[in-house]
């Protein structure tokens, strides 16, 4: 009998329960609307009325949700009938988290909608927005450096035919497929770093990080915590809370090693140990990392001579020479010269092409600067010449007038025609940064210590 009566009085509680839940939240929400099937405003209280620049609430009876409120998402509830049950809806003020309701008739047909704007809520919530903002900024933080640290070339890009071209590609791509160390050979100008991009990329770490650190550019008494990292407080000017080095952010993917003849002694024996026994310290510190890191090392210069004078570890070298692979110079692929200057000129964005006698001048230079003098010449080309053909004239000034051309001879000349231009080179490089040494390398493309290395040599 109790429970029959229970059962009749179901209807009237039920209305009770729900005029009491909207006095609940219509009472502790910023702000509550109602509107019809056209998503007009039927009601709205005074709060919110006032909230959105309104004298009262009686002047927004009638008009369109959104003139009311902009960016409502009213008309979309009472056209589907989904409730959007949590949502942030941004204000001239602040954002409000908000819900919004479809109602029915007691038919069952949508009659309309009714939204709370529940800014107490706002409040009790601000500490999870404010980690799910800082998350969300870490979390764009980490994808930006990992696009950063992707590699930016495939074997597409290392242009040519040649059997010298194709030999290095071959080898390279072997290279790709396992994890051993690489080590490309190959004088400035020849594409190694281009190389060392391709390998990661056809890799399987290549969905990881590829950290590329130049021994040449950086001071000594700096490289071994840009290398290793460094403990919090690990010297005097260090960060407090510590910096990670390349072999961290390296971790997973691949670490490329350029101009890894001048690195110094003391961090090659200390590389080894990164290559031997997968672990290292970083400067300061007492743990003991970890490293998974694939290396692939580059140089231009002769290293069993600079093992010979005991400027380079022997041990670190036949660690490092597994697969040698040789960049090949660009007067040892001549052949290549035609495609070579077609992807170049693409690349520059211009509509440029070269007449053939503009070709064979090229193909008679003895390119001491390998592919990155043939860019620097034909961008220098192009912004000089009149018209989109180019001519051997308009090359041969590109050039210069002191650049060495190949005849005969180069065999017996090579060398000093090299060093000939070079130490031009530098010397003009000087003069137009105003002797500013660190300018002067940047803009030839050379680390500072390189750059100091071949003016001491040359005598400019």
């Amino acid at each position: 009998m109790q429970e029959s009566n229970t059962l009749k009085d179901y209807p009237q509680v039920r209305q009770l329960a729900i005029r009491s839940l909207f006095e609940i939240i219509e009472q502790s929400s910023e702000g509550t609307v109602i509107v019809d099937r056209e998503a007009r405003i039927v009601w709205m209280n005074e709060r919110y009325a006032r909230r959105f620049g309104l004298a009262d609430a009686a002047s927004a009876i009638g008009q369109p949700c959104e003139t009311v409120i902009p960016g409502s998402l009213m008309r979309e509830v009472v056209s589907n009938g989904r409730p959007i049950l949590l949502d942030m809806l941004d204000t001239a003020k602040e954002p409000l988290v908000v819900m919004r309701l479809p109602i029915h008739d007691a038919q069952g047909a949508l009659i309309g909608a009714i939204g709370f704007a529940l800014f107490d809520e706002l409040r009790s919530l601000s500490p999870l927005l404010k980690r799910y903002s800082s998350m969300q900024q870490e979390l764009a933080t980490t994808r930006s450096q990992l696009r950063a640290r992707q590699a930016k070339y495939s074997f597409a890009q290392f242009v040519g035919s040649s059997a010298a071209s194709l030999e290095a590609k071959r080898r390279a791509r072997r290279g790709a497929a396992s994890e051993s160390p690489v080590l490309l050979l190959g004088e400035t100008g020849t594409g190694k770093e281009l190389l060392a991009h391709a390998i990661h990329a056809a890799s399987a770490r290549a969905h990881k990080a590829f950290v590329s650190i130049n021994s040449a550019a950086i001071p000594e008494a700096l490289l071994e915590a840009e290398f290793f990292g460094t403990a919090p407080g690990a010297f005097t000017g260090a960060d407090r809370k510590g910096r990670s080095g390349k072999l961290q952010l390296a971790e997973g993917g691949t670490l490329f090693l350029d101009e890894i003849g001048d690195m110094p002694l003391a961090l090659q024996s200390k590389l080894l140990r990164v290559l031997q026994e997968k672990e290292y310290e970083p400067v300061g510190s007492n743990q003991m990392l970890h490293s998974d890191v694939r290396i692939i090392a580059a140089t231009s210069i002769d290293l069993q001579a600079a093992m010979a004078r005991g400027a380079f570890r022997a041990d670190l070298y036949y660690r490092l020479n597994v697969l040698p692979i040789q960049a090949p110079p660009l007067r040892e692929r001549l052949e290549d010269l035609p495609a070579l200057c077609e992807a170049i000129l693409a690349e520059l964005g211009s509509q440029f092409e070269l007449e053939p006698d503009a070709l064979q001048l090229l193909a008679r230079h003895a390119w001491p600067g390998n592919i990155r003098e043939l860019r620097n010449v034909l961008e220098r080309a192009t912004l000089l010449a009149d018209q989109p053909r180019l001519t051997a004239l308009d090359l041969r000034e590109a050039l210069g007038p002191v650049a060495p051309l190949a005849t005969t001879t180069v065999r017996q000349s090579y060398r000093d025609a090299c060093a000939q231009f070079e130490r031009k080179l530098i010397a003009d490089t000087l003069a137009a940064h105003a002797g500013n040494v660190v300018e002067a390398a940047k803009a030839l493309g050379l680390g500072r210590s390189t750059f100091y290395k071949k003016k001491v040599a040359l005598g400019v």
